[in-house]
């Protein structure tokens, strides 16, 4: 967070929730000056500051798709935690046969034919 960031937030910006990563977002208390008359929105991190740490739920609040924050869907038994996008960190994921998992592949079954032009 810049200085500028924190004395905007501290002037004018208004908490309205933080999620399960202890992001904080923010509205403008002055409605009517951000995007198509629509009062600022924005997130402060905790931490570092990489868009994909932004739950779904929240998401759709901070681009103007809901009024309100939609609640964490944990109802379901197929929903899962949200997590950050990991690539190039050591949690990454990478498949079977990739060079960081060994770099071995499964034999070919026969079933594929290669294309000659």
């Amino acid at each position: 967070m810049t200085i500028g960031t924190r004395l905007f937030t501290w002037a004018r910006g208004k908490l309205v929730g933080t999620d399960s990563q202890g992001n904080r977002y923010y509205v403008e208390s002055r409605p009517g000056r951000g995007r198509m008359g629509k009062a600022r929105r924005w997130v402060i991190y905790n931490g570092t500051a990489e868009a994909s740490r932004v739950p779904p739920e929240w998401h759709a609040w901070l681009h103007y798709t809901v009024d309100e924050p939609l609640a964490a869907p944990t109802d379901k038994p197929w929903v899962k935690e949200h997590r950050p996008n990991m690539t190039g960190t050591a949690e990454a994921y990478f498949p079977a046969g990739h060079d960081r998992r060994g770099g071995e592949r499964p034999a070919a079954t026969g079933d594929y034919e290669a294309w000659q032009p």
